[in-house]
């Protein structure tokens, strides 16, 4: 007799792949298997066959998307070589920019974390408080924790953040020490990589 309560494989990839159109952010591999009612060790079998069938290693071409694991979840993402289309197709559509005292803000949060405003503010040699709250605001970075001492709240990036650069943790962000002169400009050197 069947388990017919057990997919078929080609069943499982296409129940995979209709959550993948629908989903927003990545999706962890427990959420899956859930939403899609199958065990976890399917699920990963199914994401593999469908990251080579889309990579053009099964029977079909390679496909102008791909299924990455990032944030530690699944999504699908335009093939790289695509960006500049998809840029140009979505035009005016596409949100609003950060800033650049907003990227070099979140740069140093993203380096430093846990940081405080002022610890911030002192790096960079200008108050950002309202940079601090439009990144909050944008989900980018997060309050972590209070200092018990001085009550500073300490920030860190978030899985957004991650999301949005396309890397699975901060340690896949680029060396920071190459792009800095002789003298730190007031990076810690454990922060120096």
């Amino acid at each position: 007799m069947t388990d017919d309560l057990e997919p078929s494989a080609g069943v499982l990839t296409q129940k995979i792949e209709a959550i993948m159109l629908i989903i927003d952010e990545p999706i962890g591999l427990v959420a899956l298997a859930a939403a899609v009612g199958s065990p976890v060790a399917a699920v990963r079998q199914a994401l593999e066959t469908l990251v080579d069938d889309y990579d053009g290693k099964g029977r079909g071409p390679r496909r102008g998307f791909e299924l990455r694991e990032v944030g530690g979840g699944w999504r699908l993402y335009v093939r790289e070589d695509h960006d500049d289309l998809v840029a140009e197709f979505i035009g005016g559509q596409a949100p609003a920019r950060l800033s650049q005292a907003a990227l070099e803000t979140l740069a140093v949060i993203a380096y430093k974390q846990p940081v405080t405003r002022s610890q911030v503010a002192s790096i960079r040699a200008v108050n950002v408080d309202s940079v601090v709250r439009t990144l909050l605001a944008r989900g980018l970075i997060t309050e972590l924790f209070a200092d018990s001492e001085t009550g500073a709240i300490n920030y860190g990036t978030t899985d957004a953040l991650l999301q949005h650069l396309g890397i699975n943790s901060l340690d896949e962000l680029p060396p920071i020490s190459p792009l800095l002169d002789d003298g730190a400009d007031g990076f810690d050197e454990g922060l120096v990589r």
